[in-house]
């Protein structure tokens, strides 16, 4: 295997953590390589260190063109879910490539930051980048760098939407949304989300989705219910997967597709996160009709 594919992966969890898209992570990775093929491979004595730190330099440049093509999207911008089936023995390496820095809950949240803060978040607290080397991929100081990274960290802390990782809590609540959204139950979804839950619909006007986020366990309980019974209709069907390495679920109806993430704190859902531009599922797996559960 050539000594840049082995750090593919690598590379490419770094790059959609930074950009948050499939696409631009790989095009960042593929750059990376061209960067790589070029260089004086006799002079890098760090190998992952040196890729890690270029493609940092390349997500930066690219978040900093991004916010301007993001002010002519329609609606609600949320990161291209990863989506895939429930594995029953998770291959190790997906593990190293994603870890548990990859949630919906904090992708969102990194999207309220700055290229540089993001930068610095994403580069010295989730990969360890020493800052010295930080601050060259930032163009500041090391106590800049320091700086912007307490700044990111403290965002990060006061708007993360509260999640957890722990996969039985998560097949509970969601086992429990999805009861009372079948049933048709208003009690029983009401127990089951959050007081101030919030659903975020990303269609870049592609396809129906709410304009703004809608919050409260009422008026998202009645959504969602809402949902279900035009699901109902159109004979759509739902299947659990993962997303970004928590419990989501991927709906389809013929015509359309959504994918729908959760956060999950304390026995109730904090938040749902709705993918339905189909420019950001296009890397979906294929659908498997054994699986499906009906509304």
């Amino acid at each position: 295997m050539d000594v840049f594919e082995e750090h593919r992966p690598h590379l490419f969890g770094v790059a959609y953590r930074l950009l948050g898209t499939r696409a631009d992570a790989e095009d960042a990775v593929q750059e990376a390589w061209l960067r790589y093929a070029a260089a004086d491979r006799a002079a890098i004595n760090d190998l992952r260190g040196w890729l890690t730190t270029v493609t940092g330099r390349i997500c930066l440049d690219v978040l900093r063109s991004a916010r301007v093509r993001r002010e002519a999207y329609v609606g609600q911008w949320l990161p291209e879910p990863l989506v895939s089936r429930p594995a029953a023995d998770p291959d190790p390496a997906d593990t190293v490539t994603l870890g548990e820095d990859i949630s919906m809950a904090l992708l969102v949240v990194l999207e309220t930051l700055g290229p540089e803060q993001r930068a610095a978040f994403v580069l010295h607290d989730v990969f360890g980048v020493p800052f010295e080397t930080l601050a060259e991929t930032l163009g500041t100081t090391p106590a800049a760098a320091r700086q912007l990274a307490t700044r990111a960290r403290r965002a990060v802390a006061d708007g993360r939407t509260r999640h957890t990782t722990d996969r039985a809590e998560q097949q509970r609540v969601v086992g429990a949304f999805l009861n009372a959204v079948q049933g048709g139950d208003l009690d029983a979804l009401l127990a089951v989300l959050a007081p101030n839950v919030v659903v975020t619909g990303d269609s870049n006007g592609l396809a129906p989705a709410a304009a703004t986020p809608i919050g409260g366990a009422l008026r998202v309980a009645r959504f969602m219910l809402g949902l279900a019974r035009q699901g109902r209709k159109a004979q759509a069907y739902a299947e659990l997967v993962d997303v970004n390495g928590d419990l989501g679920l991927l709906i389809q109806d013929g015509q359309s597709t959504v994918v729908m993430s959760f956060a999950v704190a304390d026995g109730t859902v904090t938040a749902i996160y709705d993918q339905l531009n189909p420019e950001k599922l296009r890397h979906l797996p294929p659908a498997d009709p054994t699986r499906s559960i009906t509304f």
